[in-house]
């Protein structure tokens, strides 16, 4: 069932909480073979992979729309 105030929708890479989910999890499991990531370290990545995550949305983008064999009308 679809939540009413959930609208439009996206990509797991660019979801900020999926992609902070899972370097969260990297960071409990190299704290494991003790590599300490601090919490500042891990922000910085999430934001950094989310800009990432972006750039390569907009070059398959464009790439989609230079390979496309028919016309937008």
């Amino acid at each position: 069932m679809a939540d009413k105030f959930l609208i439009g929708t996206k990509t797991v890479l660019q979801s900020r909480t999926v992609i902070g989910g899972l370097i969260a999890l990297g960071a409990g499991i190299a704290g494991l073979f003790g590599v300490p990531i601090d919490l500042d370290t891990q922000q910085t990545l999430a934001s950094n992979l989310v800009d990432i995550a972006s750039a390569i949305g907009g070059i398959v983008a464009i790439w989609g729309r230079i390979r496309a064999t028919r016309m937008i009308y």
